[in-house]
């Protein structure tokens, strides 16, 4: 199930994200082999190993989701992080979850605390995360607008990035500012319909 999940994961990141120049920076990482793609599995409570609790999870007030799947999420991002620090040879990792974040306002609950860890922690600087998500919505713009296609993935994923590797490619981009309205722009011209249907092709 995990090779599945990766397969379709950077199917999607090679006929999406770099088919459509969605990031103009993925495709050289990926041709490197520089991505990492890390898949959570969930572990039941007589089954998970005694590791490091973030306080940080009983902060932020949680929706729906259950603090025992928020913060064995929030372990196991800062587990990547903790991989990232050791490693520089990898340049960024995908963190994909398959259970337990369908719903957009749950996943929205792991972002917020996770975030929150890295605003107060030594990470602040250093990592930032961006967010995907198969139900992906853009506050204020109609929910069958394609744009929101701009973030939607086929599983719920939280992507770390490296602040200072981000800033060096930026700085040698023209005109940064607006990668997100010519992102948008591309999603509107190819439809919705379009995005719908690569998407579920990628999960089947």
């Amino acid at each position: 199930m995990t090779d599945a999940i990766v397969s379709s994961t950077k199917q999607w990141l090679e006929e999406v994200v770099i088919g459509h120049n969605f990031c103009p920076f993925a495709k050289k990482e990926l041709i490197q082999d520089r991505i990492r793609f890390s898949v959570f599995e969930y572990q039941s409570s007589e089954d998970e190993s005694k590791g490091q609790k973030f306080p940080s999870v009983r902060k932020v007030r949680l929706k729906s989701k259950s603090e025992e799947f928020i913060e064995q999420a929030l372990t196991f991002l800062m587990r990547e992080v903790a991989l990232l620090d050791e490693h520089e040879g990898i340049e960024t990792t995908l963190v994909i979850f398959n259970q337990y974040f369908d719903q957009f306002d749950e996943f929205l609950d792991l972002v917020d605390v996770a975030n929150h860890f890295i605003e107060q922690s030594e990470y602040l600087g250093v990592y930032q995360l961006a967010t995907f998500h198969p139900n992906y919505l853009f506050e204020g713009e109609p929910l069958n607008d394609a744009s929101h296609y701009t973030n939607r993935s086929p599983y719920p994923m939280l992507h770390l990035l490296r602040e200072a590797s981000l800033e060096r490619v930026l700085e040698q981009y023209p005109s940064p500012e607006d990668i997100p309205m010519e992102n948008i722009e591309k999603a509107r011209s190819l439809g919705s319909a379009y995005f719908k249907q690569k998407l579920t092709s990628l999960k089947t």
